[in-house]
Parts: structure tokens; sequence; C-alpha cells
């Protein structure tokens, strides 16, 4: 039975390389679907705790992955030669930026290396790494093909972008559209046939780099815009319009607009990141993606406007941000997640002591926070934490936070995320 075959009735053996936030709830679909899955990850914790049947990721309920361990669907290991007993494999591992803000492809290139001596003839590897169009030809699959088997000839290589929102109570990995494009037409093919097993929709695009460059479309179109508002903030507010309310009036309009809203800084780990693969790799064909780059721009500054309205709240109470105790009120990139990666927080903290201020936190989603290699205390809601503080700066909306209690007992609130729109007095300022 060819490998087709096996993907269409699921007798397929897949894995998944990379146990994180993205492959994780991949690797339960998978196994939900009656695959049997072999997950890969350097990361010996995370192997003890899965062979237990233990979730680590908020999106994937320990109840349901006990199950498939238990069944035997799941089995998770450090040891890469089990890459011999799959059918097909998925690569699922970070794709950060350098100091330079050039893509560090050190993960992935480790990734390829570390499954291609066990790759066999007939085999399907997709990658699904946030990246630049171009890398799973020009990177991936080079390594690959050093192990001897030849792409479109005796392995399949196909590119499929993820798109997991971490905290999405709709969308999640089965009903989230996936974009595949293969390097040739057969590889476009098996791709869809596997992912059509556990996905629900799945649409092919002409090539890896269609796919690639679609991913990017997606989050540069969202920084972009979310740039657009975090300026208009700006003026806004030295018009003395309320910027929160023009939006909501705006999308009103029902076609030809679509609302986003102002913040604190990009989190997360897309959008903060995502245009710059496409802004380096443009530099290749003498090209400078300026619109792209001044949205990051606007963007990467955020936490500083953050500060100076801090400072400006502070100055109408009499205080000083020197000296002063601010409580960071959520740190996580996004409400309701635990996730830290990229938050505008962290820059935010960052500035908030390098001005001679002392910064405490709350967000039960986090129970650690480091500041150049220092812990920020973690405080309790209490009466006398909110009212003993000079200032809250409320980062990120957990819906978990008696906002009430914050309005009533803080001195000055400076609202990023106009969570407290509903509350009135002095003590509230608007980012």
């Amino acid at each position: 039975m060819g490998l087709s075959e096996r993907l269409g009735d699921g007798s397929a053996v897949l894995g998944v390389v990379g146990l994180g936030y993205v492959g994780l709830p991949l690797a339960v679909e998978m196994a939900k679907a009656g695959h049997r899955v072999v997950g890969f990850d350097v990361s010996e914790e995370k192997i003890a705790l899965l062979s237990a049947g233990t979730s680590y990721i908020a999106d994937v309920p320990t109840d349901e992955l006990t199950e498939l361990v238990a069944r035997g669907l799941i089995v998770a290991t450090t040891d890469f030669s089990r890459v011999g007993e799959t059918d097909a494999v998925v690569i699922c591992v970070p794709t950060p930026l350098d100091k330079t803000k050039a893509p560090d492809t050190t993960f992935m290139e480790s990734a390829a290396r570390s499954v291609t001596p066990y790759l066999h003839s007939g085999m399907l590897v997709t990658l699904e790494s946030t990246t630049y169009p171009g890398t799973t030809e020009e990177v991936v699959q080079p390594i690959l093909e050093a192990g001897g088997l030849k792409v479109g000839v005796d392995l399949h290589l196909a590119f499929s972008p993820e798109r997991v929102d971490p905290g999405n109570p709709v969308y999640q990995t089965r009903n989230t559209p996936k974009v595949v494009g293969g390097v040739t037409s057969a590889c476009t093919e098996l791709a869809v046939k596997m992912y059509s097993r556990f996905i629900d929709t799945v649409v092919p695009v002409s090539s890896t780099r269609a796919a690639e460059m679609t991913k990017l479309l997606e989050n540069i179109f969202r920084c972009v815009n979310i740039a657009l508002m975090n300026e208009l903030l700006q003026i806004s507010d030295r018009m003395g319009i309320n910027i929160w309310e023009v939006v909501d009036a705006a999308k009103t309009k029902p076609f030809g607009f679509m609302p986003f809203y102002p913040g604190p800084g990009l989190g997360g780990h897309c959008i903060p990141i995502d245009p710059f693969y496409l802004s380096w790799k443009a530099r290749e064909f003498d090209f400078h993606t300026k619109f792209i780059e001044l949205a990051g721009e606007v963007n990467e500054n955020m936490p500083y406007y953050v500060v100076t309205r801090l400072m400006e709240a502070l100055n109408t109470h009499r205080k000083s941000l020197h000296g002063a105790t601010v409580l960071l009120l959520g740190v996580a990139y996004k409400k309701d997640i635990d996730d830290m990666r990229e938050s505008p927080a962290i820059r935010i903290a960052e500035l908030i002591k390098g001005k001679g201020g002392e910064v405490v936190y709350h967000d039960t989603w986090v129970p650690e926070f480091i500041i150049g290699g220092q812990p920020v205390v973690h405080v309790d809601l209490t009466e006398a934490t909110l009212s003993g503080v000079d200032a809250v700066v409320l980062v990120t909306d957990h819906s978990n936070v008696d906002y009430g209690a914050v309005v009533r007992l803080a001195p000055v609130i400076l609202d990023t995320r106009n969570a407290l729109k509903s509350f009135g007095g002095d003590t509230v300022v608007r980012l």
C-alpha cells in the first residue's frame, strides 16, 4: 500500500517535530483522526509530561491528551531515530529574529538535520514554521537531500503555515483552514491528503513560496493596520478625540471597513516578527519594504508612548516616575493566555525600571516574570496592594480581574486596552 492510500485510510504513522503551541495541538488532532503519532522534542521535561498524559498547552485539555496517550495514539520522545517509523513528518519549530532583525533559521535547520538520517523513500515532510518566501526550497530541501533522497523523486516536501491563535474559543487547529504548497504537484497532493484527515478545510496553492507568502501577508496586514490605529491614537489624543469611540462608530459600516484597535505594543509569535522576514528577504531583490518597516517602527514605539503617558498621569497627581511603584496589570501578550512571547509588558517594565521606577505585577496566567535576569514581584490584588502603589498600568485585559476594585482603590490607572470604558472617575487615564 502506497503513502497516498495510508494517508487516506488513517494507517499512516505521522511524526511531529516540536511539541509547543503549534505542534502539540496538531499532534492531538492527528491522533483524534485515528493516526498513530510520534512526537519529537529536545526538551526532556516536555517529553516526560506528555508521556504522563499531562498537557502544558492551555488549548490542549489534559484529559483529552491522557486518553490519546493511554490508547497509544501519541508517543513522545527525544529519540529522532524513531522518525524511521513514520510515513510523514511535520516540522513545527520556532523561527525567531536575531538582534539585527534577520531571520534565525537555526531551530529549523537543526530539526531538518535531526530527521534527515532517518528519512526513507516515499516519505512526506512538511514545514509549518513561519518564515520568508523560499525557505522551504532554499534552506530545508538541501538539508533533507543531503541524506541521499531527492525531493520530487524519492521524497515529498511541502510548506503549510501554522495559523494558531492561542486562546481563541472559536477557531482552533481543526476548523482553521490550512494552506498547503508543495515543491511539486505530487508533493502538494500528498500534503493535502494528509491534512484533510484532521483539518476541515485544506487550501492548496501553486508553490511553497506562495504558501510562505500567504502567512506573511496575513500578519503584515494586521501589523500595518494596528500601526495605523496606534498612530491615529496619538493624534486623536492631541485633538481631544476618543479613538476607541471612533472605531466603534466606524465599524457600524457594513462594508469597506474592518476594525483594528490600538494598544501598548505588539506581542506573540507572529505579528511582531513576521513582517521583518519579508523585509529581510526583499533586500535580495533590491527592494525596500518601506511601508512594512514604517508600521514596525510605529508599533515598536508604543511601549515608549505608554511610559510617556504614565509619566503624564503621575505628574497630574504631583508624582514622579522616579521612585514610584508601578503595578503592571496583566503581562501576557494577550488576554486569557499564558504566552509571554514578545509581550509589550516586557519593554514597558524595562523602560519604567530604566527611569527609576519600581515594578510589580499581577497576572494569574503568568507565574514568573523576569526582567534583566531578575524576577519581578507578583502581587495579589488586595486593598493594601492597590491603594499602596503609585500607579497601575493595565497592559493585558484578562477576564478574571475585578476591574471595579482596581478603579475604586488604585490612585491612578493607565488603561492601554480600553477595558475600563464603562468606569468613570478621574483616576482612569485612557491610552
